[in-house]
């Protein structure tokens, strides 16, 4: 399915935002312009500002508006530093990070097992780390003009995503939303058509919450094997809204700039969690590291599994892959003074732009593995 003149007009107004270090409802307050270098200092103190003025980034649509909210304060920290950033997709960022074309990559699943080696190879023989700097919540938004409230389970989505479940009107469906007249409208499941590190996350949210249901697997690649698939997160978006019936997941930040309504989810005792700030933020308190070191993984299933009643399970961690060494200073230097305010006053403003800070846990650790960075 290809983008309309307006969903290419959405796409490239985002690049030139991000390049710009500006993005719309990124810059509502007044007092960040001139903003002085303490009020801007990175987690551990004041975060330098040496290296070469220009990065180069590319890969996941998902952490586009954070990283054009990043490029602001560091371009305000730093004046004549930014960020050129390119919303590939997860799976390209990968792999133009590993064939050197971009000084790091920004990526909603972290190396697969067999890109871990090629990746140390173009860090001249050093490990390439892959360090989380964002949550962002997975919205799934639907376009059920008589329904402006909807609620599925873990289990009810992945049976419409596996096709079967076909219909609104289900009765797995209906007894999820009792009162509410659900149509007998065809659904018509909407999915990443490329390499997506937000459809890695949904399917390791389905395989963890609806083991029984959810068979298919994981990967970056959507396994449903039904609906249509659209490319990045703003043809899903697009598609969605030109589809009656039509369900699909993107960035929280992505439904809500685009007025798209998205579901709310039940937990397995029954109690139904909408997506907010609030029940978000719960969510990612279960996420833990998959080791010890410097290259940050994350352990995500027990968010995924999670029934508590305030939190909202559905979420990706989005992370930048960098070289833990091995890239020259220039680089080097500028890559560190990014992250830096990125993962100390970037985090700030990061609900207003549809996505949620890093826990202490996880910030603590992230400011180690930058402070070591070579």
């Amino acid at each position: 399915m290809r983008l309309d003149r307006g969903g290419r007009a959405l796409a490239a107004l985002m690049v030139a935002a991000v390049g710009s270090g500006a993005l719309a409802g990124c810059d509502s307050d007044q007092n960040r312009r001139g903003a002085s270098p303490a009020a801007l200092s990175g987690p551990t103190g004041t975060a330098g500002c040496g290296g070469k003025n220009k990065l180069t980034a590319e890969g996941s649509t998902a952490q586009l508006n954070a990283m054009a909210l990043f490029n602001q304060f560091w371009g305000q920290y730093c004046p004549g530093k930014s960020v050129s950033y390119n919303p590939t997709g997860s799976g390209a960022g990968r792999e133009q990070f590993i064939a050197g074309h971009v000084d790091f990559a920004g990526t909603d699943s972290p190396l697969a097992a067999d890109q871990i080696g090629p990746a140390a190879a173009r860090c001249d023989g050093n490990p390439a780390w892959d360090l989380p700097l964002v949550f962002g919540p997975i919205a799934l938004v639907y376009n059920l003009a008589e329904v402006p409230a909807l609620v599925v389970s873990s289990d009810a989505l992945a049976k419409i995503l596996s096709g079967r479940i076909t219909a609104w009107n289900d009765p797995i469906l209906a007894a999820l939303n009792p009162g509410v007249v659900l149509p007998d409208t065809k659904i018509t499941p909407i999915y990443r058509a490329d390499s997506s590190g937000t459809t890695d996350n949904l399917q390791k949210f389905l395989t963890a919450a609806a083991p029984q249901s959810w068979t298919k697997g994981v990967g970056t690649v959507f396994q449903g094997g039904v609906g249509e698939g659209a490319p990045k997160s703003a043809g899903v978006v697009q598609a969605v809204r030109a589809t009656p019936g039509a369900i699909g997941y993107v960035e929280k930040w992505f439904a809500d700039q685009s007025a798209m309504p998205y579901a709310r989810i039940a937990t397995n005792k029954g109690v139904v969690v909408p997506l907010t700030n609030e029940t978000a933020g719960n969510a990612v308190k279960a996420a833990d590291f998959v080791a010890d070191g410097n290259d940050l993984v994350l352990d995500l299933n027990p968010m995924y599994s999670s029934q508590e009643p305030g939190s909202y399970p559905l979420l990706l961690a989005t992370y930048e892959i960098v070289c833990s060494k091995g890239s020259d200073p220039d680089t080097s230097g500028a890559i560190k003074s990014f992250l830096t305010v990125a993962a100390g006053r970037g985090q700030t403003d990061l609900p207003s732009a549809g996505y949620v800070p890093l826990p202490a846990k996880v910030k603590d650790r992230l400011v180690a593995a930058i402070e070591a960075l070579q």
